[in-house]
């Protein structure tokens, strides 16, 4: 087993979590069921599901990882690896979502605020599990 605590950060561990991220963020950016469940989605169900990916990042980054995050190029007091890991958690659902037109194809009688409180909602969904993959990838090479 390797240790990760001397182990800095670099552009290659963003590259891994990329392809985590994708990887597990394309089959929920377009199944129907994410839409239909973020249509229906109260605010504190959207705000929960940030809490998880949060807290999922976190935890498979520096608890199941064995890192030490004090150890780590901190921004503005949070570790970069772990900035790095929601931008493309988030950032690799919302690239697919609109890449593939998803609110065209799932809200298309849906319109102004609503269809973008509604995709914000389906993005915020998808990432619980794009964060899943970008983690694990980080973690694993």
């Amino acid at each position: 087993m390797r240790s990760f605590t001397n182990r800095r950060f670099r552009i290659a561990d963003s590259a891994q979590q990329i392809v985590g991220g994708f990887l597990l963020a394309g089959p929920f950016v377009v199944t129907e069921e994410v839409w239909v469940l973020a249509a229906n989605m109260s605010l504190l169900q959207a705000v929960s599901t940030v809490v998880i990916v949060f807290s999922i990042g976190y935890g498979t980054l520096y608890k199941a990882a064995d890192r030490d995050p004090e150890e780590e190029l901190e921004v503005g007091g949070i570790p970069a690896r772990f900035i790095s890991l929601m931008l493309v958690a988030y950032g690799a659902v919302a690239i697919l979502t609109f890449a593939f037109g998803a609110p065209d194809t799932f809200l298309e009688t849906l319109a102004g605020r609503g269809r973008l409180f509604v995709t914000l909602k389906a993005i915020s969904v998808s990432a619980v599990f794009s964060v899943v993959g970008a983690a694990t990838a980080d973690s694993l090479f």
